[in-house]
């Protein structure tokens, strides 16, 4: 179902938790669109989120000039609450200690009522590749083990290959084992992003949801640059994708997550 909306609409809806998912958004590289920033900016502020949520790549080399880009863009937004992990462009040249002194921790956790989200730092400094790493394995069990909430793991690299996105070299090198203990936590939702395309699988009731570039003119094929929202209410999930370019709003899922 498409709705073709203005750019600058009301808060979606009031009654949900309501979480925005934006990355890939590369603001020091020569791809990076400020059209498509600033649309960014003014959708999320319109929508007045409860949490803003970024799955990495906010940067392009890591830089620590180019993380001072990166301040002054996100200063923009007015959001309350917001959760980053970084991506494998944040990590290059050391960047990810800059990540750490900037930004906060590579592995953030965010909690309320309705909701848990752990972050994982899955780059691999100077790599493309992933890997979430033995080391992380208990801290997403022991964050993962409450009951009643939505449960959300955040990366930046995707766990399954994301069709027409070029030969898969990138998944985290122990993504079997993670989709093991995803299964065995009952986590609901993996979100990501990476690949600069959006895709949703559905694995045994969790559902992974690769975000796409929200600003980045390096697309797959037609692709278009996008944000994730996501309504939650009573384990309700509304998933709804924001086409940037064209400002069509797509719902993707309406389901209900079991709690126990």
């Amino acid at each position: 179902m498409q709705t073709k909306i203005d750019i600058e609409i009301p808060r979606y809806r009031l009654d949900t938790m309501k979480i925005i998912h934006i990355s890939d958004l590369h603001v020091s590289s020569p791809n990076y669109q400020p059209e498509w920033g600033k649309k960014v900016v003014n959708f999320v502020n319109s929508q007045n989120p409860d949490l803003l949520v970024i799955t990495g790549d906010l940067i392009n080399e890591g830089h620590i000039h180019e993380y001072e880009m990166w301040e002054e863009y996100f200063a923009q937004f007015n959001v309350d609450n917001h959760i980053i992990v970084p991506g494998n462009h944040d990590a290059r040249n050391d960047g990810w200690k800059i990540f750490e002194e900037k930004i906060g921790p590579r592995h953030p956790v965010w909690e309320n009522e309705s909701v848990v989200i752990q972050g994982i730092d899955s780059s691999e400094p100077d790599l493309d590749d992933g890997n979430v790493g033995r080391h992380n394995y208990s801290k997403i069990r022991e964050t993962m083990s409450v009951k009643g909430k939505v449960k959300i793991l955040m990366m930046h690299h995707h766990l399954i290959p994301i069709p027409g996105t070029g030969r898969e070299r990138q998944i985290p090198a122990d993504a079997g084992d993670v989709l093991e203990i995803i299964r065995q936590c009952g986590i609901h939702m993996v979100i990501s992003g990476h690949k600069h395309k959006n895709w949703i699988w559905n694995l045994e009731g969790t559902y992974f949801i690769s975000c796409g570039t929200s600003t980045s003119r390096r697309l797959k094929g037609n692709g278009y640059p996008s944000l994730m929202i996501y309504d939650i209410e009573n384990g309700k999930l509304l998933a709804t994708n924001m086409n940037l370019r064209d400002n069509v709003l797509t719902k993707k899922l309406n389901v209900t997550l079991n709690l126990d």
